[in-house]
Order: C-alpha cells, then structure tokens, then sequence
C-alpha cells in the first residue's frame, strides 16, 4: 500500500489535538469547562433579542441536519463512482460511514450534557461532545474542498469550491454555539476530527494522490524494466503554466525510474504530427499526448502499429477518449497510470471523404450539427469556461437544417434519412456519461453508428431520454447500426468532425474499423 505522507502527517496532527481535548473534556477539565460557559454566556447576551439571526440560525439547524448532510454525500459518491471516478467515489463513502460510527461512539463515551443556559434559544436532544452538525458541516466542507482540489483544474472553480466548504463548515459550527446548544469545545472537536479523518482516509485509501511513485518495495517492481525513454507531446494551450506541469511530469519519472522525458510542443501548424514522428525517431518507448481530444487524436495516429505505447494527460476540455477507456482525469493518477500501467490494444478508424486527406479518429467522427458545434466552438471559450463552449456553439446551431443521406455499412443497401446528424464511433460516451453508443466498445472490431433525427424541440426531449436511459429501440427519430464500414453521403456539402477536429465541409464520408492497431497504457 503507498501511503500518502503529506496526509498522513496532517491527520497525525490533527489526530494529536483531538485525542487531547477528548481526553480534557472527558476529565471535566476546569480551565476547558469555564471557557465554554463564558463564551456561551457572552455569545447568548448578545444574540438574545435578534430574532431575525435566531430565526436564520434554527432553519439552518433543521435544514442541514447531520442526516441530511450524510445523504447528500452518499448520493454524490454515488454520482461519482457512476462517472467513472471510483476511487474518489469510494473514499466519501468510507469518510461518512466512519464520520458516523465515531460520531456515534465518542458521545456515548464521553456523555457530556448539553449546556445548562436560562432561556436557551433551541432544543436539542441527546449528547453534547462531538457536534453532529458541526461534525457533518465540517465532514460536507472537507469533502468539497477536496473534491475541488483534486477535480477542478481551473483555478477559480478551485477557489469557489474551497470557499463553499470552509463556509458550510463555519455556519454549521457557529450555528451550534449561537442557539447554545453546543459548547465551543463540542465544535471545535468537531472541527479536528473530521480533518483527521478525511485525511487519514486519503492517506490510507487515497483519492488519486500521491502521484509519486516508490522508489523500492513492490511498487518498484511492477514497473516495466523495459521500457525507459519517455516522450510528451504538450500542446502548451492547454496547460496553464507549462514549466510547472514539466517539472511536475520530470519529477514524477524521475522517481518512477525513467530517463529525463523529452519534450516536443505542438504548434499552430502541427497538432502534433512532425513532433511524435521526432519522438518515435528517438527511440521514446512511451509517447505522451498532453493536450485535449484533437492533440490525442493526431499523436494516436501517428503510433498505430508502431508498437510504441500512447500515455494520455487528459489536460483538454473533452478528454473522451480517457474518459471511455476508465483513465483517471486526475493528474496525478494520470501520470501514475502512464508510468506504471499496462498496454492495451484499442480499434483506431480511417476516415476519408472528399475534399479531405484520409485520417484517423480513435473516438467518434460524422458530420452535421455535432461537426458543425465543434467547428463553432471557439478554443479560447473552451479555454475559459470548458465544456459549456460547446453548449454556447449549439444554441447558435440548434436551427441548423436537417440533411438528406444515405448511409450503407458494410457494402449492404443504403438506407436514406433525414438527419440532424450522423456520428461514427469506436467508443460510445460522450462528456457528462451520456451514453450516445450504449454498445459501442474501442476493442470489438466494429462501427458503431447513430442517426439522430428529430424534426421539432419535444422530438430533441425524447431523443435525450432514450439516450440517457439506454434504450436500444430505434425508429426514423434515433437510429443505430453496427459493421467494420461505414458510408455516408449527404445531399449536399456538410460540417464534418474527427474526434472533435473540424474536416470542413463535404457530402462523403468513409470510415473503417483498424482493429488492435493502437496501444494505449491503461491501469494495472
């Protein structure tokens, strides 16, 4: 097991502090017990006629209880496990279990009274030491600024989600102590047992952290002693401060066992061609894409049956095929998988059409309104604000007209329809786990096809909904196919995409299945 030591130590000390204030309360200890009854004293002077605060602080007690709070995290780990993030999912699920079993005993061990105030502002039953609201304010904080630290990557969502959880945390805790029913101590326990926790999970289960690998021991020896040259390709957009994130990737092989990495920096011109071509050259054993979906896509290509491993940084604003393949988006688990993983052998797609030079696609290729959302997605919108460019580009394309195509797979008859669009996938999950291709797998040799087709808003609604519950009825609104290739012939010129990559307009399209042509390095 690696142990994170950071979180180790700051549930040592954080665990130190609890178990001697636990210790004080239960002794009863003068100096402790007369500070809590002077500040509830001085506190409940001077809240005492505000009816408004009091009033404010009492649905806060009901809205928030403890109860409450554990159910909303069950459900989000629940959410998370579903969205791919098992690890992180696992770890609030343990953090409320144990939150509430040591909640549970440590009352019933040290059975401290409630305070004893004339005129006391709330009722509350049960033991005072430690507060289960505080406790679960804290618990809901600690687990929200976790999850931006570790999810987020734009820095201003970090911050407002590390805001919201030290805020949730502090109302719980001063809610407590203004209605009187908590002392201070009863809080403040609260306060260092839930960090003790949350840290002692993180650093015994771990939430994708740490990203430092052993330098000895078993974890050492899983790593492959062949493989020893290390080449990134970074489209250098992407990343927020690219010296930091070379250091970060340098110091993590270095401790991993590998040779320093080269590093190669996509352009303008280039998303990544010439540059993977320079690492092959120098003999790189493993090549990193580090950029969004079309950087992975154009570094994928150039790999196929070269033998020569891809690692992917999802550090873009898709990342679907990390997404489809179970990688973990955080960087530190990331680069764990890259440097200590496994090879997998996945399916890549040639496509061509006119006007365009045939390509590769490892995830989904088509054309009209999904090509024509890419293409009017703006890269330094997606920069900005993420995934919702795309949504901002759909509206401004939601009343593009349908197209008239016939699409024929594997040579049979083709079947005419009148489309919004048409997407060819090698995996089926689009960002958010929305399940486009329900069957479509990046190892099985095949095409998937879907034909969306709704003439009006309500028709949209049923489309989502067929699609969200992964129903495999289909009609002339949502229609499926599967072969190894696929054709498509629009009526007339239409966006066309590969994996997110505009290919400019056209009325054909030919895409055919490559099975196990590509390897990609996957968890062990």
């Amino acid at each position: 097991m690696v142990v994170d030591r950071r979180a180790a130590m700051l549930a040592g000390a954080a665990g130190g502090a609890f178990v001697v204030l636990t210790v004080l309360v239960a002794l009863r200890w003068a100096p402790l017990t007369s500070f809590d009854s002077e500040v509830l004293r001085s506190v409940h002077a001077d809240v005492r006629g505000q009816d408004g605060l009091v009033s404010t602080m009492r649905f806060v007690s009901e809205a928030f209880h403890p109860f409450v709070l554990r159910a909303v995290l069950l459900l989000a780990a629940v959410v998370l496990i579903w969205r791919g993030k098992a690890r992180i999912g696992r770890w609030v699920a343990i953090s409320v279990g144990l939150e509430l079993v040591l909640v549970t005993l440590l009352k019933e061990t040290t059975a401290r009274p409630r305070p004893l105030l004339a005129g006391r502002l709330h009722d509350a039953d049960g033991w005072a030491y430690p507060s289960g609201h505080a406790s679960g304010g804290a618990l809901l904080g600690g687990v929200l600024v976790v999850l931006a630290v570790v999810l987020m990557r734009r820095t201003w969502m970090r911050v407002v989600g590390i805001c919201l959880g030290v805020a949730v945390a502090v109302l719980l805790g001063a809610d407590r102590i203004i209605l009187g029913v908590h002392h201070p101590s009863d809080v403040l326990g609260s306060y260092l047992l839930v960090p003790t926790l949350l840290a002692g999970t993180i650093a015994l289960f771990g939430t994708g952290r740490p990203w430092r690998l052993p330098t000895s021991g078993p974890a050492r020896a899983a790593l492959p002693a062949r493989k020893s040259r290390l080449a990134i390709i970074l489209n250098p957009i992407k990343v927020l401060n690219a010296r930091a994130f070379r250091r970060m990737v340098n110091e993590a092989a270095e401790q991993s066992g590998w040779d320093t990495p080269m590093w190669f920096e996509t352009s303008v011109d280039d998303a990544g061609r010439q540059m993977t071509h320079a690492a092959l050259t120098a003999g790189a054993d493993v090549v990193i894409a580090a950029g969004g979906d079309g950087t992975v896509r154009v570094v994928a290509a150039e790999l196929a049956r070269t033998g020569v491993a891809l690692g992917i940084l999802p550090v873009g604003t898709g990342n679907l095929l990390a997404r489809n393949l179970s990688l973990p988006l955080q960087m530190d688990t990331a680069l764990e998988v890259v440097l200590a993983g496994q090879d997998r052998a996945i399916d890549l797609v040639r496509m061509s059409g006119d006007g365009m030079d045939a390509d590769h696609f490892a995830v989904m290729g088509g054309l009209g309104l999904d090509a024509a959302i890419m293409a009017g997605a703006h890269d330094e919108l997606k920069q900005k604000v993420g995934w919702p460019a795309y949504f901002i580009a759909g509206l401004r394309h939601f009343r593009d007209p349908a197209v008239r195509v016939e699409i024929s797979v594997d040579g049979e008859p083709p079947v005419r329809y009148r489309a919004r669009t048409v997407v060819i996938g090698n995996v089926g999950t689009l960002t958010g786990g929305i399940p486009l291709l329900p069957d479509a797998a990046p190892d099985d040799g095949r095409l998937d096809v879907v034909v969306v087709a709704p003439r009006r808003l309500l028709t949209w609604v049923r489309v989502l909904v067929r699609v969200l519950a992964r129903r495999r009825v289909t009609d002339e609104r949502l229609d499926r196919r599967t072969g190894r290739t696929v054709t498509v012939h629009a009526e007339h010129p239409t966006a066309r995409q590969m994996d997110g990559d505009a290919c400019g307009l056209g009325t054909d399209i030919t895409a055919t299945v490559e099975p196990g042509v590509l390897l990609v390095r996957v968890p062990r």
